[in-house]
């Protein structure tokens, strides 16, 4: 399985924009700041819009945060990027007639909600004010 970069780079993106609202905020230079395509840049900008956290025109490279870094957490950037899969992972291929394959599975499920949980809940405390103070330190 590959890893997503998603979260990482759409906050890399909101960033960006808040700290260098004066310079050229395209798609291709923020692109070159993350190291990926403006396409992929460009997608995760619609996605940021669609949840309201990002005001964009057709057109125009002037985007900018539709609400203030206090008011934005990295769960609702995690939220907006509609990231398909959990934060953990288990093998769906263990031995069912093995005293550990058989029910590991069930096992792990119960502690992994448990550690998604705590996950999310600690990223609602983290605003992407937070982010963009330790940037500028």
């Amino acid at each position: 399985m590959g890893l997503s970069y998603k979260l990482s780079d759409a906050i890399h993106i909101l960033a960006y924009i808040e700290i260098l609202k004066q310079q050229d905020l395209s798609s291709k230079s923020i692109a070159a700041s993350i190291g990926a395509n403006a396409s992929v840049v460009r997608n995760l900008m619609l996605d940021l819009r669609s949840a309201n956290l990002l005001s964009t025109h057709q057109g125009v490279a002037t985007p900018q945060l539709a609400k203030s870094p206090d008011d934005i957490s990295i769960y609702d950037v995690y939220c907006a990027i509609n990231m398909t899969h959990n934060l953990l992972n288990i093998d769906p291929k263990t031995n069912p007639n093995c005293l550990v394959g058989g029910h590991i599975q069930e096992t792990l499920n119960h502690f992994y909600s448990d550690i998604e949980s705590a996950a999310y809940n600690q990223m609602k405390t983290i605003s992407l004010a937070n982010v963009i103070q330790d940037i500028l330190k």
